[in-house]
């Protein structure tokens, strides 16, 4: 993640920054013909550097789930070195909180 501080980081977007000799907008464009997913742009000095994911508006835990299986695949195809088990471990929160969420109600 391009912020590194917690306490700046955005609850509307998430820029993801690429590791060096990575083009963010040949992985994006690779992510739209391929998954059907558009990611934002990266601009000035970090030109080409990252990609950003917009998480506002209407979303639900599994539009965030997709989306971060889009790009966890869009990660692989582009050989763009990355951690896996993103999309596990979101899924495995999610159902432990919405395990409480139902227990609670």
């Amino acid at each position: 993640i391009l912020c590194r501080e917690p306490k700046y980081y955005s609850p509307t977007i998430t820029a993801v920054l690429l590791p060096e000799g990575h083009d963010a907008d040949a992985f994006r464009g690779l992510a739209l013909s391929t998954f059907d997913i558009s990611y934002g742009m990266s601009f000035g000095k970090f030109l080409g550097k990252f990609f950003r994911i917009g998480h506002l508006g209407d979303t639900n835990d599994l539009t965030i789930i997709g989306a971060l299986a889009a790009t966890e695949m869009s990660l692989s195809l582009a050989n763009i070195p990355h951690k896996k088990g993103g999309v596990q471990a979101a899924v495995d929160y999610l159902a432990s909180s919405a395990g409480s969420r139902a227990k609670a109600a």
